[in-house]
């Protein structure tokens, strides 16, 4: 869409307004609006000014000022505002020196894509997200000086099966009992096809949706796969839609990984493919189907999945999922079907074409971006320096001795670890410049500074139980 277009779309529907989003270093989106009638064609060259300190991550005080250009192609109606009203994605740029800002995280994705054609490698990579979220019905949480908790509550809660209800009709999906019931256990049917049927409204193709394993509203939503920097805009509608959504019809929506105690968290399995032209790359006859490339692409990623996983699962909650158990992809392995193996190989069709590595560690509370960026350029370190992905892990975990296990990697035990992870390994991510050295000093000083040393700082309310009385 040109320019121009623009505006003879916004005509087309009586828009009088523009909504401008763009995406912060940590993958929330922010927004300003705009009459119309104040923009013109040059607004798509020039962009319009915003105060870059005042979004987490980026600029200081003293040179503050930052330029948000838009992105003509991305033009949609926002399905959430009272009167018609154009939504745009803009790219952030310096009004100095009018280059490209290294910490947009869109702009991240766009270089990973023209590294990756530089190589030679390929031209095209496709990600396929499987973004899991809890539906809850109210949640309260405080921490100060004197009290911390939370409280999460589902007219689906296993542990509703006793409450005064009026009547309680019962059909409470059990812990780790969620996974594709009809209704009336699965209730949140028609609220998911709502969001689905919204996503298409943006342009979003739904191949799925359904209930999930955990109790208390579980779901997910499959969006069909398509390039990198494509999904990393659709994520961000995904996450946008799916809240106000759910905010309409007075209930509320947690990406957080593990917000329930001893039932499966959220993960956001990432199936990832390389192509050249219209050949897929990954499709051969190694294991499980797998070119050579595919697979010294699958070694990449599990040779730096500790760093990738500093964006992919980054959160100090991400590693209350990434534990042994509830099917948590925790061993740094490939597989064919073993869904606690980080990489798995899907077995569902003999297509060339759907031939992909799911990398099954990331979550949801991720920058879409960045996480399938870093991704992208553990891939190609993979296939440029020819990394065996090594013994492939088909055996049921749970029939293997604590010493067998052993002998395989595993992802990080805590957000420290991976922060530290990517501290040691990031030269793969700054090959090319697609990701900067000061992206990742800030990424890692953000990460220590307003989340582990605030966290680390706070009495947590099951030390109570455990210390209370020593």
């Amino acid at each position: 869409m040109t320019p121009k277009d623009f505006f003879d779309y916004a005509k087309k529907h009586e828009a009088k307004m523009v909504d401008l989003k763009f995406t912060d270093l940590l993958g929330t989106w922010q927004h300003c609006s705009f009459p119309i009638d104040v923009w013109d064609e040059g607004t798509f060259k020039d962009g319009v000014g915003f105060d870059g300190s005042s979004i987490r991550g980026w600029q200081a005080i003293n040179v503050s000022d930052m330029l948000a250009v838009p992105d003509p192609d991305t033009v949609v109606l926002d399905p959430f505002f009272a009167k018609p009203t154009v939504s745009v994605i803009a790219d952030i740029v310096d009004p100095i020196t009018h280059e490209d800002y290294s910490r947009c995280p869109r702009f991240v994705a766009r270089k990973g894509i023209e590294f990756l054609k530089k190589t030679g490698i390929a031209d095209s990579c496709f990600i396929g997200p499987e973004p899991e979220f809890f539906i809850f019905d109210e949640v309260r949480y405080t921490q100060n000086q004197h009290e911390g908790f939370y409280q999460i509550d589902s007219i689906e809660g296993a542990w509703n099966t006793a409450r005064f209800e009026e009547p309680n009709l019962g059909y409470k999906p059990s812990f780790k009992g969620g996974y594709f019931p009809v209704s009336p256990t699965d209730t949140f049917h028609d609220l998911r096809g709502e969001m689905a049927y919204e996503m298409q409204k943006v342009g979003i193709i739904v191949e799925a949706h359904h209930h999930e394993v955990g109790t208390a509203g579980q779901a997910e939503i499959d969006m069909q796969f398509c390039d990198l920097t494509k999904m990393g805009d659709q994520f961000m509608w995904y996450k946008y839609i799916i809240k106000n959504v759910a905010k309409r019809a007075g209930k509320t929506v947690t990406f957080m990984p593990k917000p329930v105690f001893e039932d499966n968290g959220s993960g956001m399995h990432s199936h990832f493919s390389l192509w050249r032209g219209d050949k897929p790359l990954f499709a051969g006859s190694g294991y499980a189907g797998l070119s050579e490339i595919g697979l010294y692409a699958a070694g990449g990623i599990l040779k730096h999945a500790p760093a990738i996983l500093a964006f992919a699962a980054p959160t100090t909650n991400s590693y209350r999922r990434l534990v042994p158990g509830f099917e948590a992809p925790v061993n740094l392995v490939l597989s064919a079907r073993n869904r606690s193996a980080a990489i798995r190989i899907p077995m569902y069709s003999d297509s060339p074409k759907a031939k992909r590595l799911e990398f099954r560690c990331p979550d949801p509370a991720c920058n879409g971006y960045l996480a399938w960026t870093a991704m992208l350029m553990a891939a190609v370190d993979g296939i440029q320096n020819k990394i065996d992905p090594g013994e492939p892990l088909d055996r049921d975990i749970y029939e293997m001795s604590p010493d067998e296990l052993a002998k395989y990697r595993h992802t990080p035990g805590s957000l420290d670890e991976a922060v530290d992870a990517l501290e040691a390994d990031n030269a793969f991510l700054t090959a090319g410049g697609v990701f900067t050295d000061d992206l990742i000093e800030t990424w890692i000083g953000w990460k220590r500074q307003k989340e582990l040393k605030p966290l680390a700082l706070r009495p947590h309310p099951y030390e109570f139980h455990l210390y209370y009385d020593s």
